[in-house]
């Protein structure tokens, strides 16, 4: 297995990755009951040594939730008929996954909002509370 390169900076050793085939559920034919096509992918991002410090706190807050076990990221893929095929779409899931946890984020920029909405919204109200206020039985 090739290294796995994510980013120009991060490049994952093929040693930190673990390949486990299975069979494909689903329909099939005579061919279904023998060959296994799909293929599990398993990154230990907590025991990685490709990944730095802050790498890693990164990953496991923003991937926290897909993370199994003792923090390993598992991709599941068994979109492709053959092996070959779905050992390298898991792969590049796997690059993309990372990649995108990796991205800075963007602050948000605070804005104020315009007079016009703020006159839509107040208009809106009060026209609300008339016809709310003509709802209401009179007391005499």
């Amino acid at each position: 297995m090739e290294p796995l390169v994510v980013t120009g900076r991060l490049v994952i050793p093929p040693d930190e990755l673990r390949m486990e085939t299975a069979r494909s559920g689903g329909p099939g034919g005579q061919k279904v009951n023998k060959t296994e096509t799909r293929v599990q992918l398993r990154f230990d991002v907590k025991g990685s040594r490709a990944l730095s410090e802050g790498q890693r706190r990164l990953i496991v807050e923003r991937l926290g939730g897909r993370l199994v076990g003792g923090g390993e990221l598992l991709i599941d893929c068994s979109e492709h008929r053959t092996q070959p095929e779905n050992r390298e779409a898991a792969r590049e899931r796997l690059a993309a996954l990372l990649r995108d946890a990796l991205a800075p984020r963007r602050k948000r920029k605070a804005t104020r909002p315009t007079r016009a909405s703020q006159r839509r919204r107040l208009d809106a109200k009060r026209r609300r509370g008339e016809r709310k206020r003509e709802r209401r039985t009179k007391h005499e």
